[in-house]
């Protein structure tokens, strides 16, 4: 069978393992019951997430112009000490900025290789997880805000990575580690103004376990605008990663926007 339409992040489901889907505007692939099978993808061509067109994807799934102006696309959503709608500041669009940047923030430490630090917006719990290839994941505070979460992200980076080792995770070289001991370790760490949202005694680990037959030793990306075909047999899933036998692995949110044909 062949499916076509525009890359968007893998949708997924929290079971065990996780459930993982490909949704496309008129269809959409079980890719859980594609492991052990060959599946073909082929770069068609371009459609931006935001405005529709197709032209040429810049990042995040949009196209130049689109990343440069949209309000979902502001520099606050990677750095979230940089939010200013809780001080009615607009950056592009204070309406949108507010919905989403005023809304409870979880900031967490998640085990995928080394121990990292983060911040999501709860309604994004556990889906923000299993989308870096978390193994475990421990909140460490809840706060009302987006800027709250990121002064206490910068905080605690200077402690702990802010970025998963995609090629660790890969492999599963995860580093045994007791996030339970590292959340109580950074009470002291915590900006004054956060230290309120601290809840010692709440001390729950999310474990995740992935669609994974065999975990490769070497990983090679795979670029659609430098391999516009490519065909291999899916042996797993993680994160946001499809793993093949052969050792390539394919970033499924990295070429969001990207307008494919896949046969199975």
């Amino acid at each position: 069978m062949t499916y076509e339409g525009v890359l968007t992040k893998m949708q997924t489901e929290f079971s065990n393992p996780i459930q993982y889907y490909l949704v496309f505007e008129d269809s959409f692939l079980s890719l859980n019951q594609l492991l052990g099978k060959s599946m073909e993808i082929n770069f068609v061509g371009y459609q931006c997430l935001n405005c529709g067109k197709k032209k040429k994807i810049f990042r995040q799934g949009f196209c130049y112009d689109c990343f440069m102006s949209s309000a979902s696309a502001g520099d606050w959503i990677m750095r979230p000490e940089l939010s200013t709608a809780h001080l009615d500041i607009e950056d592009r669009d204070l309406e949108y900025e507010k919905k989403v940047q005023l809304q409870p923030h979880i900031v967490y430490l998640a085990l995928s290789s080394e121990v990292k630090v983060g911040v999501t917006r709860e309604t994004q719990v556990p889906t923000r997880w299993i989308d870096q290839g978390a193994s475990h994941a421990i909140a460490i505070v809840e706060v009302p805000n987006r800027y709250l979460a990121g002064i206490t992200e910068v905080a605690l980076k200077n402690h702990f990575v802010d970025k998963t080792n995609w090629q660790k995770m890969l492999k599963n070289e995860i580093s045994q580690i007791d996030i339970i001991l590292e959340k109580r370790r950074v009470r002291e760490l915590l900006p004054t103004e956060v230290q309120e949202f601290y809840f010692p005694e709440k001390e729950d680990i999310h474990e995740f376990i992935y669609p994974v037959l065999e975990y490769p030793t070497k990983v090679t990306s795979l670029n659609l605008d430098k391999t516009p075909n490519y065909t291999g047999k899916l042996i797993g899933i993680k994160g946001q990663y499809l793993i093949f036998e052969d050792g390539t692995v394919f970033n499924v949110r990295t070429f969001e926007g990207y307008v494919v044909k896949i046969s199975v």
